[in-house]
């Protein structure tokens, strides 16, 4: 399984960037997949996250009201919308997928997922 994020950049604060992750060698479909991000000597910690029909989606505090987590499983495609960006979004951002199949939860937990791809980095200029 490998899970590949990209769409990562520079951008000023109050910017948007989209970034997408694909699978391959694994079907996303019937998995919820979720986005975190790491900041240098930060923990790892969630993004977003969406359950595997696209409809149940849980955000952080942090991220409500400015990113959009949407998925397209015809594809293999996860995307992370992000608007509105500030200095502290920047860090490394991170897709995963959790194995169970036809769930409906939304996990915030890093130990919830099995699979990650590598990150993409995002760096907002002030």
């Amino acid at each position: 399984v490998q899970l590949q994020a990209c769409g990562g950049g520079l951008v000023q604060a109050g910017g948007s960037l989209n970034l997408s992750c694909e699978a391959s060698a694994w079907t996303i479909s019937s998995h919820a997949l979720g986005w975190f991000r790491q900041a240098p000597g930060k923990e790892r910690e969630f993004v977003a996250a969406i359950g595997w029909d696209g409809i149940n989606t849980d955000y952080s505090d942090s991220a409500k009201g400015r990113f959009a987590m949407s998925r397209e499983n015809a594809l293999n495609m996860v995307y992370l919308q992000m608007n509105n960006l500030r200095p502290e979004d920047t860090a490394v951002y991170y897709c995963a997928a959790d194995r169970t199949t036809w769930s409906f939860d939304t996990p915030s937990r890093p130990g919830a997922y099995d699979y990650w791809g590598r990150g993409t980095q995002v760096t907002v200029s002030s």
